[in-house]
């Protein structure tokens, strides 16, 4: 769930200094890009540039990375000292655009950034985008950063093995470098055997860059990839790419006038830093890489055949800046679209419920809960006052009409902690202390609704939220996810890889011990170790068949049963959005596989059994 942000400069520098003020223009969209995208990154930062009209021996890419608390701000401020100094240090060369150009860092034509949502690589600095492949040969040097997970890692390592090569590292980011680096190498070294009976090898450098195919390259790189993927790359010599997987799993959007290429993992961030409409800014499609030419050429390419768009619904969920205007109405709708369940839970006793959300990613579904709630109240108003007719006297109307939903701001998040994918050996220390309550808000026996965006284990729940919630004395407290249930691994972004992690996996399992049905479980098992040894075609999630006999709301009631202690006094309901609800809510973003197990890819079937052989042996470790 990384973010990317790319700015290709279309108009020389001198351009951006007389019409803008600044050389520095776009080193300034970068940082409002990453910030704007800061949501997509909380474990590190990365920034890299090129320069495009400098002589041999001077400094043509510059990067940058961090892993502080604050990575965008601290990887701009060192960028600013960096260039402060220079310029400090001769004071009559600042505004010498070709000068500044030559030797101050930073300042360049071609700039990549990188917001890193960490997974399972490590947190140290050298797991943060974006990677360097470096050569002598400008146009060999290759930077890359990405939104992705590959699905078949392994797979990919050993092609690059045959191609005799010795990767550094096992990880997926230094496979597709390499894999793309492989296809350049090869491209660069068969152009130069047909140009270098016309040209000598200083001559033939700019030939070579001129006549580099990125489209071919990424067709032959790409296609045995299986995941989900943003990927972007600059080559040393100026050319650059975004490219998206043909299923659209990950996001991607861009816009271009005369003077700027801009490209970005959310539709918001290019139009906040460009103060552009919504409809100017457009979708890359599936499959397709947009490609920047060192001469400021600019084309969409077809690289993989498009498959179904199966786009993360997560994003709309949670993930995605909520400002997107469509994300927005999703979001409302999400909460509006779960509320029938509500009512029926608090047995439409809206007078004696107070509904809040946690965390604040669940305001806006929260917003579409309030909304719905005003307009039941509002509907049971007018029957009463309509079958009461004559019979209401002026006092009993007036009791009628004030009744309104009481909407209260009842958990706090005491500290910035992250518990979604904290390691496991601190989480629960963490999560009993994330979250606070407003005391006086709750009446004895009130009912509480609280709008959550999402359910995964379920950890803090148990360990905080209800426990604090239980302080106030209510009679019921209801969570409700604005997100189905949780069922499945997502092998594509998120870090979500223990079907065991689990609420609703473990509720299942609970089940179906409690009917005498356990025989299941070993044999989805035995399933899953035989389609080891099958080809593609043959894969099947055969994890399904552990939710199988049991309906949504069955589950419910269990996870509901597991997360109430002993010592919580007030009844706990667990409420999920339905799977049609999401699909009505988010028409366009049909990705959701860890909700139902339709994996948009072979390798995502594959990753999922594999996730429940570990967790039958007991192995506690990723699938993928």
């Amino acid at each position: 769930m990384c973010g990317i942000a790319m700015v290709r400069l279309l108009k020389p520098l001198e351009y951006y200094k007389e019409k803008y003020g600044s050389a520095f223009y776009g080193v300034n969209k970068m940082y409002l890009l990453m910030e704007k995208q800061h949501n997509r990154g909380q474990d590190g930062a990365g920034f890299a540039s090129i320069k495009f009209n400098v002589n041999p021996g001077s400094r043509y890419i510059s990067r940058i990375r961090s892993n502080k608390a604050q990575p965008i701000q601290h990887i701009f401020k060192k960028i600013n000292t960096r260039i402060s100094d220079v310029i400090e240090a001769n004071p009559d060369k600042k505004d010498d655009i070709p000068w500044l150009e030559e030797n101050a860092p930073y300042i360049g034509n071609l700039f990549l950034g990188h917001a890193r949502y960490g997974t399972y690589g490590g947190n140290s600095v050298e797991n943060v985008h974006p990677f360097l492949r470096q050569s002598n040969w400008r146009h060999k040097n290759l930077i890359v950063a990405g939104n992705f997970n590959m699905t078949n890692a392994k797979q990919l390592l050993d092609e690059l093995i045959e191609l005799g090569q010795h990767p550094k590292e096992n990880t997926d980011t230094v496979t597709v470098m390499e894999k793309i680096g492989h296809f350049l190498d090869d491209q660069v070294e068969s152009i130069y055997q047909d140009i270098k009976k016309d040209y000598t090898k200083k001559e033939a450098s700019p030939v070579i860059a001129e006549k580099v195919d990125l489209v071919r390259i990424l067709k032959r790189a790409t296609k045995s990839f299986d995941g989900g993927y943003t990927m972007a790359g600059l080559l040393g010599h100026g050319d650059a790419f975004v490219m998206r997987d043909p299923n659209g799993i990950r996001p991607a959007f861009y816009y271009k006038d005369d003077e700027v290429l801009v490209v970005a993992s959310e539709r918001p961030a290019i139009q906040t830093a460009f103060n552009l409409d919504m409809n100017q800014v457009k979708e890359l499609e599936p499959g397709h890489a947009i490609i920047a030419k060192k001469n400021g050429k600019v084309s969409v390419n077809k690289i993989l055949e498009p498959k179904e768009k199966k786009a993360c619904s997560f994003e709309r969920i949670y993930f995605s800046r909520g400002s997107d205007a469509e994300i927005y109405q999703e979001r409302k709708d999400l909460g509006v679209r779960v509320f029938p369940k509500v009512v029926e839970s608090i047995k439409g006793d809206i007078a004696n419920t107070v509904f809040s959300y946690i965390p604040n990613t669940a305001e806006t579904s929260y917003f579409g809960v309030c909304q719905a709630a005003e307009n039941y109240l509002n509907e049971q108003k007018i029957k009463a006052i309509l079958t009461g007719g004559k019979q209401l006297t002026a006092q009993q109307v007036d009791e009628i009409l004030a009744v309104h939903p009481r909407f209260e701001k009842l958990a706090i998040k005491d500290a910035k902690l992250r518990t979604f994918i904290t390691a496991d050996d601190s989480r629960d220390d963490l999560v009993a202390h994330v979250y606070d309550v407003t005391y006086g808000v709750v009446k004895k026996n009130d009912n509480i609704v609280i709008i959550d965006d999402s359910i995964v284990r379920g950890t803090t729940l148990k360990k905080s939220i209800i426990k604090i919630l239980d302080r106030t004395s209510p009679r019921k407290i209801v969570v409700v996810s604005s997100a189905p249930q949780i069922r499945y691994p997502d092998c594509y972004g998120i870090d979500m890889a223990k079907l065991g992690d689990f609420i609703a996996f473990r509720a299942a399992i609970e089940l179906l011990k409690e009917s005498g049905q356990y025989q299941i479980v070993t044999d989805v098992y035995n399933k899953c170790i035989k389609q080891r040894s099958k080809e593609d075609a043959g894969i099947e999630n055969y994890v399904k068949e552990i939710y199988k006999p049991f309906t949504p709301e069955q589950i419910s009631a269990k996870i509901s049963e597991m997360l109430k202690t002993s010592e919580i006094n007030a009844e706990v309901e667990i409420i999920f959005q339905s799977i049609e609800g999401l699909h009505a809510a988010c028409p366009n973003h049909e990705g959701d596989w860890y909700f139902t197990g339709d994996y948009p890819t072979n390798g995502g079937k594959r990753v999922v059994n594999e996730a429940f052989i570990n967790f039958y042996e007991g192995n506690n470790k990723r699938a993928y």
